[in-house]
């Protein structure tokens, strides 16, 4: 089952996709948004709807980021093997963890903006969990009873302000320079998270192309650590890692800018596409 957030007629919604529609889930369910449903332990009610009739286009939908309004979004940094190596660093023994703040991302479909501060701006091609059911201490066998479903990721990042110091926040949070959709996958879809894989293409030259199973922390290693110093709760995204073969570790670096457009393709879920665009 596929879910998204959108906006239509002014009024910002969620829904399931059913062909080339999506189904209103929010009208239908009384409901403001996918947090609300997965905190409500809801996330059964939308089976129903997948046979529904779709209220909407596809086509004529605005895309919100899969959940537009996260208690928090929790990024790792440095945790594929081969984006390790073409940085010189070495294995990291425990994940970086970083955040990013939810109007730092925008949705399938509209424009990732290059600050007026930059122009290193950078894609990264990620995987993104959406939590499901609450939890703290998760051991790693319960790991994945946790997790709603799976969704594309763009962690744009402005390199040189990600190295202003050593803390990434800066470079990660400019306003509406990443991307998250175009919807999410449920997990029942996924049962292996490790058996997926990335590509990235940038004006469609494959950039990152990569197995998920190249993650050092995994998918379960990741919750269980992230679960043991925050509660994780309904709505929490996960965003677990860059492959190699980002822009600013190229020969000679490739920078994204006003006019590209920039894809990321997981398999089994789906193609999140942007254009992008400088800063007004």
């Amino acid at each position: 089952m596929k879910i998204l957030s959108f906006r239509a007629g002014g009024a910002e919604s969620f829904g399931v996709v059913s062909g080339a529609g999506v189904v209103d889930a929010g009208k239908r369910l009384g409901l403001p948004d996918l947090r609300s449903l997965l905190a409500a332990g809801r996330l059964g009610d939308l089976e129903a709807l997948q046979s529904a009739s779709p209220d909407h286009a596809l086509d004529a939908i605005e895309y919100r980021p899969v959940v537009p309004n996260p208690e928090k979004t929790i990024c790792v940094g440095l945790n594929y093997r081969l984006h390790v190596k073409e940085t010189g660093r070495d294995l990291p023994e425990y994940p970086w963890i970083f955040t990013r703040f939810p109007g730092s991302v925008v949705g399938a479909g509209q424009p990732m903006l290059r600050p007026r501060e930059s122009d290193k701006f950078d894609y990264e091609g990620e995987l993104a969990l959406v939590i499901g059911t609450a939890g703290r201490r998760i051991s790693r066998q319960d790991a994945l009873k946790h997790v709603a479903g799976y969704a594309c990721y763009n962690e744009g990042s402005i390199r040189d302000w990600q190295r202003h110091s050593n803390q990434y926040t800066p470079g990660k949070n400019f306003d509406r320079s990443g991307a998250f959709g175009p919807w999410m996958v449920t997990a029942d879809e996924i049962p292996d998270p490790a058996a997926l894989t990335l590509q990235t293409r940038l004006n469609g030259q494959v950039m990152q192309d990569t197995p998920v199973s190249d993650l050092i922390f995994d998918v379960p290693a990741l919750i269980a650590y992230v679960s043991t110093f925050t509660q994780l709760v309904p709505g929490d995204v996960l965003v677990t890692g860059t492959p190699g073969g980002v822009g600013f570790a190229r020969k000679p670096p490739v920078y994204m800018k006003d006019g590209d457009t920039v894809e990321v393709e997981i398999s089994g879920i789906g193609t999140l596409r942007n254009p992008v665009a400088d800063e007004g």
